[in-house]
């Protein structure tokens, strides 16, 4: 199973940037899906999710009025807007997704992972 997350790059602090994650070769109808990040030296934390319904999202503290995650499932496709970036949000970025209705917030509990996409934020 693949998850294919795009739109990383190079910003100025205060910047945006908007992250996409569609799978390839399936579809994830019915999973719950979100964002976890890695920055250098440091272990992957949980970012935002979102459940098949839309109705229930969660945030870190740390991003919450920040970032807003959304997605299309007749697209197949989530997103990420992040707005007001800052330099410690300079990280990998990855997708995930998950078969239960709610995402784990810890990264060893989720069950599929899509290669990262390298965000970076100068200050």
């Amino acid at each position: 199973v693949q998850l294919q997350a795009s739109g990383g790059g190079l910003v100025q602090a205060g910047g945006s940037l908007r992250l996409s994650c569609a799978p390839s070769g399936r579809t994830f109808s019915r999973y719950s899906m979100g964002w976890f990040r890695q920055a250098p030296g440091k272990e992957r934390e949980f970012v935002s999710s979102i459940t098949w319904s839309t109705n229930s999202i969660n945030y870190a503290d740390s991003v919450k009025g920040r970032f807003t995650i959304s997605r299309d499932n007749a697209k197949n496709t989530m997103y990420l807007q992040m707005n007001s970036l800052r330099p410690e949000d300079t990280a990998v970025y990855y997708c995930a997704a998950d078969p239960r209705v709610y995402l784990p917030t810890i990264s060893s509990g989720v069950n599929h992972w899509g290669k990262g996409t390298l965000v970076t934020v100068s200050s």
